[in-house]
C-alpha cells in the first residue's frame, strides 16, 4: 500500500465534499433529497465545454495564445467557467420554477417531491446524452507530467489546483453561512421554516439563494471532475451515491461535514481500488456511511432533531 493512495483520496474526495454542499443545503433547507443535484454536475461540466469551445474558436481565429501558467488550460476556461455556472443557476433556477415550487405551494408530500426530482433526474439525464451524444468528451487535451510530492506520492498541476481551489471556496461558503445575514437566514430556515417566515425572514429569497449556491458548486465540481477525468452524461448519476453518502456521513446541514464526509468517502474509494481491487469502488461509499450511523446515526457534525 503507498501514500499515493492518499493523494488520489483528496483528490477524488474534494469533488465528492464540494458537489454534497449542495445536497445538504438543499435537503435542510428545502426538506428533500434531490436526485438532479448529480445532473446539475453533468450539465455544469457540459455547458462550460459549450462555452469553453466557443471562446477557443474566438481566440484562435485572433491568433492569440494566453496559456495559464502550468495548468493544462488557458485563460478561456475560468471564464467559461463563470458563464457555465450562471447557466447552470438558471437551469435550476428554471427546474425549481416549474416544478419543485409548485409542488412546495400546492403542499406537496416530502416523498413526492423526491419522486419528481428523480424524474427530473432522467430527463434531464436523456437530454443531455441526446444534445451531446454519450461519447466522453474533454475540457483539455493538453498531456501533464505529474510532479513527486514527496513520500512516494505525485499529482499534476490540475490536480492540485482542484483541491486548492476546494479549500478556498469551502472557507468562502462557511464565512458566508457564518457571519452575513443572509447566511444566519438561511441557518434559520433550516431550522424551523415557518417561525422564520414569522419572524420576517424571506423564505423564497432563502430558497432562491440556496439553489444558487447549489447549482454554482455543483457546476464547478463538475468542472473539476471533467478536467481530470472526462465528461459524460452519466458522470453526475455516478457521483450521485457518493454524493448522498457524504452528505449523510457529515450530518445533513452542516457544510464541512459534507466536504470531510467527501475526503472520508474519497480516501475509502482509493484505498479499496489499491487494496482489494477497482470493483469495491461503488459500494465503498455504502460500507462507509453504514458504518459510521451505526455509531452516530445523526453523522459527524449532524445534530439530534
Amino acid at each position: 500500500m503507498s501514500f499515493q493512495a492518499i493523494i488520489d483520496g483528496l483528490i477524488a474526495g474534494t469533488t465528492i465534499g464540494l458537489g454534497a454542499i449542495g445536497l445538504t443545503l438543499t435537503y435542510s433547507i428545502l426538506r428533500f433529497a434531490n436526485f438532479t443535484h448529480g445532473d446539475f454536475l453533468a450539465w455544469g461540466a457540459y455547458l462550460t465545454l459549450s462555452v469553453s469551445g466557443f471562446l477557443g474558436g474566438l481566440v484562435a481565429s485572433l491568433g492569440v495564445t494566453t496559456p495559464l501558467g502550468p495548468f493544462s488550460f488557458g485563460w478561456g476556461l475560468p471564464v467559461s467557467l463563470i458563464i457555465g455556472i450562471t447557466l447552470t443557476i438558471l437551469l435550476t433556477m428554471a427546474l425549481d420554477k416549474l416544478l419543485f415550487g409548485r409542488l412546495r405551494r400546492r403542499g406537496a408530500d416530502a416523498i413526492i417531491i423526491v419522486m419528481a426530482s428523480f424524474g427530473a433526474s432522467m430527463a434531464l439525464r436523456s437530454l443531455l446524452e441526446f444534445i451531446y451524444t454519450a461519447n466522453p468528451q474533454y475540457l483539455t487535451r493538453e498531456l501533464q507530467i505529474a510532479e513527486p510530492l514527496g513520500l512516494g506520492m505525485r499529482a499534476t498541476p490540475d490536480q492540485l489546483l482542484t483541491i486548492g481551489l476546494t479549500a478556498v471556496l469551502v472557507v468562502a461558503l462557511n464565512l458566508f453561512v457564518t457571519r452575513t445575514p443572509m447566511g444566519r437566514a438561511m441557518r434559520a430556515v433550516s431550522e424551523n421554516p415557518a417561525l422564520a417566515g414569522v419572524y420576517g425572514i424571506e423564505v423564497q429569497r432563502v430558497i432562491r439563494v440556496t439553489w444558487i449556491i447549489g447549482a454554482g458548486l455543483a457546476c464547478v465540481a463538475g468542472v473539476m471532475s471533467g478536467l481530470l477525468v472526462q465528461i459524460r452524461p452519466y458522470m453526475g448519476f455516478d457521483l450521485l451515491l457518493p454524493l448522498f453518502a457524504a452528505a449523510i456521513l457529515g450530518g445533513v446541514g452542516s457544510i464541512p461535514g459534507a466536504v470531510i464526509g467527501g475526503l472520508i468517502i474519497g480516501l475509502a474509494e482509493a484505498f479499496a481500488v489499491q487494496i482489494f481491487g477497482a470493483e469495491w469502488r461503488a459500494g465503498v461509499a455504502f460500507i462507509v456511511l453504514v458504518l459510521v450511523l451505526l455509531v452516530r446515526p445523526t453523522g459527524l457534525f449532524g445534530r439530534p432533531s
